[in-house]
Order: C-alpha cells, then sequence, then structure tokens
C-alpha cells in the first residue's frame, strides 16, 4: 500500500537596508514530526555593501537558498537523531 503525505514549506522575506533576510518553516500536518514546529525552521541572509548594485530577485534567491540549505541541515540532524532513538531501542518510532 502507498500513502501520500505533503509536507509544505512557508518562505519569508524580509529586506533590510544593507541585507536580505529569509525564514524557511516547515509545516508537518497532525505533529509527526519530533520537534516542534518552531524548531523546524532555517534562516539564510544575503548582505551587499555599500555601492553594489542591488538586484532584489537576487538577493531574495540568495537569502531564501540559505534558509533553505539551514532547514535541509535541521531535517537531516533530526532524522539522524531519531534514527539513533529508534536503533537504541529508547525511541518510540
Amino acid at each position: 500500500m502507498t500513502t501520500e503525505r505533503r509536507w509544505q514549506i512557508e518562505i519569508f522575506v524580509d529586506e533590510h537596508d544593507d541585507h536580505t533576510w529569509a525564514e524557511a518553516r516547515l509545516v508537518v500536518p497532525d505533529g509527526r514530526a519530533s520537534k516542534p514546529p518552531e524548531q523546524l525552521r532555517g534562516t539564510g541572509q544575503s548582505r551587499r555593501r555599500n555601492g553594489e548594485i542591488v538586484v532584489q530577485e537576487i538577493e531574495d534567491e540568495l537569502a531564501v537558498s540559505r534558509a533553505l540549505w539551514d532547514l535541509a541541515h535541521v531535517l537531516w540532524t533530526t532524522a539522524v537523531t531519531d534514527l539513533e532513538a529508534v536503533v537504541s531501542g529508547s525511541g518510540s518510532r
């Protein structure tokens, strides 16, 4: 039997004078994740120096890609921790 699950990622982008900041939050329905929702997030930013040409789309892409990269690391770390708990017998998954 095949079961499909759908996870969503919300991305927030905030522009400041000298940098663009982004946050990627994983939304897992029914509380199926082992970490609380506020911990399933990644952040990233892009910075620019005075005098640099600003192309906002590129600034956004850099900040968002870094936030997604950070979120991927959070998920990987969570999976490794959960797997170790299951293998050691201390987890209930």
